[in-house]
């Protein structure tokens, strides 16, 4: 069975509780489980949340040989952090970048990532779906 881990940056920790205009209701923890009862069977969710840069880059670089590919939500830091992209590289999996919100219909500074350049996929938009969206991606790119 494949695992995908599912990776999400800062301020994803108040999904639910902060900017409810633009991130909605649901909690990170919603998306947690609705992401195992979607995939229960069909691959192994691995998931997890940080605030901190150096503590994601660490996350990233435990997943070698354990994962088959990443979903990451890295919040703020997709616009700043060269960090995170460099241990994406480093691992060398495959990962989709996944946004809550439309960054390109916000603030001029959320229209840069460092990350989707190398990005297998970027989801952006479709709020809690967007997660599902990029896992049903992984593993269909998986399988071929």
């Amino acid at each position: 069975m494949k695992k995908i881990a599912v990776i999400n940056g800062p301020n994803l920790n108040l999904l639910g509780q902060r900017e409810i205009g633009i991130y909605g209701q649901v909690s990170l923890e919603d998306i947690r489980r609705g992401l195992e009862e979607n995939f229960r069977g069909r691959c192994e969710i691995l998931f997890s949340q940080s605030n901190g840069e150096g503590e994601l880059v660490e996350r990233i670089q435990q997943l070698l040989g354990r994962v088959d590919g990443i979903v990451i939500n890295a919040g703020a830091y997709t616009h700043t952090s060269v960090a995170i992209r460099d241990a994406l590289l480093a691992v060398d999996l495959p990962f989709v970048e996944v946004h809550l919100s439309n960054i390109f219909a916000r603030e001029e500074f959320r229209h840069r990532s460092t990350l989707a350049d190398r990005a297998k996929g970027v989801i952006c938009g479709f709020g809690p779906a967007g997660y599902r969206m990029a896992v049903e991606g992984l593993l269909g790119m998986l399988a071929d």
